[in-house]
């Protein structure tokens, strides 16, 4: 039995739809992005191991505030709205816009910026605004490029290289998928870094 790790006792803590809504700016948070129909509730609940911790909707822009996950006292994952491409009038996709740039250009506690991508359709517009969110304000981005079960070895190797020549230095990718278990412990370990969580030793990591 694996040992337990800090994302397993992820709760659901609340729903920000104005910046006087978010916790005090004292902790450390990394913050979750991704296109509708990404894998971005699926990579979240595979990460902490829960089956609905983040909920998973066929409609499109189900997340409508930013969602707060606590892991540890002041220590957050954000689930972002993925305010483009949701079917919502025009006029609160603005407001999501607004809250997100002014999230990212105040929020001290931010730490990094996960940015979710279907391996199969990486850094479209969404993906690469998300990512100048996180270069303009000096965070590191970490890319999971989920549903990589669905491409060879040889395909999977292929755009990870693509994707990787074309992120800055600050930013990384790694392969991903929540029903196969692709690089789940590699997402964990680079989120407890950024959020200085203790993880437990890797299988074989003693001695080293």
């Amino acid at each position: 039995m694996s040992e337990h790790h800090p994302f397993r006792d992820a709760s659901y803590l609340l729903s920000v739809h104005t910046p006087r809504q978010l916790p005090t700016d004292d902790g450390l948070e990394v913050a979750i992005s991704g296109r509708s129909n990404a894998g971005k509730s699926s990579a979240i609940n595979r990460i902490c191991e829960q089956n609905a911790l983040a909920r998973t909707s066929k409609t499109p822009g189900r997340t409508q505030q930013l969602v707060y996950f606590q892991l540890a006292a002041s220590r957050y994952l954000v689930d972002l709205p993925g305010y483009g491409y949701a079917k919502v009038p025009p006029e609160l996709r603005d407001h999501w816009r607004g809250l997100i740039e002014g999230y990212f250009q105040s929020r001290r506690a931010l730490a990094g910026l996960v940015v979710v991508m279907d391996i199969r359709h990486p850094l479209r517009e969404y993906d690469l605004q998300m990512l100048g969110f996180a270069e303009a304000r000096g965070l590191p981005a970490h890319v999971l490029l989920t549903k990589a079960d669905k491409l060879g070895r040889e395909a999977q190797a292929k755009t990870l290289r693509q994707v990787r020549s074309e992120l800055s230095d600050r930013q990384t990718a790694q392969l991903f998928s929540a029903p196969s278990g692709i690089g789940v412990d590699e997402a964990r370990r680079r989120l407890a870094g950024w959020l200085q969580l203790r993880m437990p030793a890797s299988p074989g990591a003693e001695g080293q």
